[in-house]
């Protein structure tokens, strides 16, 4: 049978080390480090999924760095994504606040089909949980987002997450053209090794 095959602008968003970067590493190569060193800028992956009617859908994921700072720096990375996974850290009441912060501009500035998903990260923490699964569904479900919950360390939840966008993303329009921060298009095949990241927003790269 032969395969259709449509490609997605994905971007992670979220504060500093709630685990965007280790979310990605678990579903790109399903390895985790627990000693990962903070993005530099930004790292630029791919990943496909096959979903059970043998669509093909390719993820180019832009895994943002989170420090306040370089938020200015954002927009063109969430400029013409198709979807976006905003992370927060259940053991830490902030990082929550501080997605909602992002789901905002996301609402107000990204493409309006856009289709978001909140993720609560480091489920392998529940003993340290400070957000409850019912506050930050609830607040998911008044703003019409996804929401799930995840381990990047034991990889829990990781694939359902990035499979259940790839389910909801529309399949009816012609694929679409490879597209990097601000819609340009990388050159050379993507690079999958988030051990060795390359800054992407500039010169004055960030640790975060």
């Amino acid at each position: 049978m032969s395969r259709t095959q449509h490609q997605f602008k994905l971007v992670l968003l979220g504060e500093s080390a709630v685990g965007k970067s280790s979310l990605v590493l678990r579903f790109v190569k399903d390895q985790f480090d627990d000693y990962r060193e903070s993005t530099i800028g930004a790292a630029f992956l791919t990943q496909t999924v096959t979903l059970d009617d043998n669509t093909v859908v390719k993820f180019e994921i832009w895994d943002t760095a989170g420090q306040e700072r370089y938020k200015a720096r954002a927009p063109m990375y969430y400029r013409n994504a198709n979807c976006a996974v905003v992370v927060y850290d259940i053991t830490q009441t902030a990082s929550l606040e501080k997605a909602k912060t992002w789901i905002r501009e996301l609402q107000r500035q990204a493409d309006p089909s856009i289709i978001i998903a909140l993720c609560g990260n480091k489920t392998d923490l529940e003993a340290r949980r400070q957000v409850t699964k019912e506050e930050a569904q609830k607040y998911a479900e008044e703003e019409g987002l996804m929401w799930s919950e995840t381990s990047a360390k034991s990889g829990e939840g990781v694939a359902d997450i990035f499979i259940s966008i790839a389910r909801k993303l529309p399949k009816n329009v012609p694929p679409t053209a490879s597209r990097g921060a601000g819609g340009a298009t990388p050159t050379g095949r993507a690079r999958v090794d988030l051990n060795k990241q390359t800054p992407t927003a500039g010169p004055d790269a960030c640790n975060c």
